[in-house]
């Protein structure tokens, strides 16, 4: 099987797609705290880091050599990571 590191992961749209595709998720790494318990609701198996990717990065060696690294970068605009700008893309009180 292959396997694959996801970064900005969300409710895990594309971390689905992946699992059909044959990949086994080493670790799908989302700062949000709600999409963070959506996978692990969906997924209890799955390795949910809750942090920021610039955390996860400086520790990253633990998962050398894996088949794919994906990510949903970058992050929406909606999202607490993409400053909640919106649809103008100015960042709106959060």
């Amino acid at each position: 099987m292959l396997t694959s590191v996801e970064l900005c992961a969300g409710a895990g749209g594309q971390a689905l797609g992946l699992e059909r595709a044959g990949f086994d998720h080493t670790a799908l790494v989302e700062i949000d705290k709600h999409c963070c318990a959506t996978l692990r609701h969906n997924r209890p198996d799955w390795n949910v880091l809750e942090e920021d990717v610039r955390l996860f990065k400086e520790d990253a060696s633990a998962y050398k050599g894996i088949d794919l690294l994906a990510g949903g970068l970058p992050c929406p605009p909606f999202s607490v990571a993409g400053q909640a700008a919106g649809r103008k893309g100015r960042a709106q009180p959060v």
